[in-house]
């Protein structure tokens, strides 16, 4: 069923989203300071290509101590866009009984877009 579930989210949307994250990882890693970013982009660019099977788990004992600062400058240039994007096209989905399961994915990469370090996506 996850194999259906992500060929159906790839076919409807999720190619393209991942090569947007794939491409501001790309443009993060240009920068020294901005690899950091980058690395946290290929992994939303890895969670929203193939979602179905996969979760998102805190890993508190591996973060630094740079962590909320960085979770911080993520926070406010672009990450609550980005998670406000997910809930709206989460809430969009959830209106139809088909759509449901492409809502849980959404709302599944809210935390991860919102605050991605100290994250990592199991399965």
């Amino acid at each position: 069923m996850n194999l259906l579930g992500n060929l159906i989210w790839i076919l409807c949307g999720g190619f393209f989203a991942s090569l947007g994250y794939l491409f501001g990882g790309f443009l993060l890693c240009c920068t020294i300071i901005g690899i950091p970013f980058g690395v946290q982009c290929f992994k939303l660019a890895y969670i929203v290509l193939w979602p179905f099977g996969k979760q998102v788990v805190s890993r508190p004992s591996a973060t630094g101590c740079l962590s909320p600062l960085f979770n911080l400058v993520w926070l406010l240039c672009g990450g609550l866009y980005t998670a406000l994007m997910h809930l709206v096209f989460g809430c969009l989905l959830a209106i139809t009984i088909i759509g449901l399961p492409f809502a849980a994915q959404h709302f599944k990469l809210i935390p991860l877009a919102l605050m991605p370090f100290g994250k990592d996506v199991v399965g």
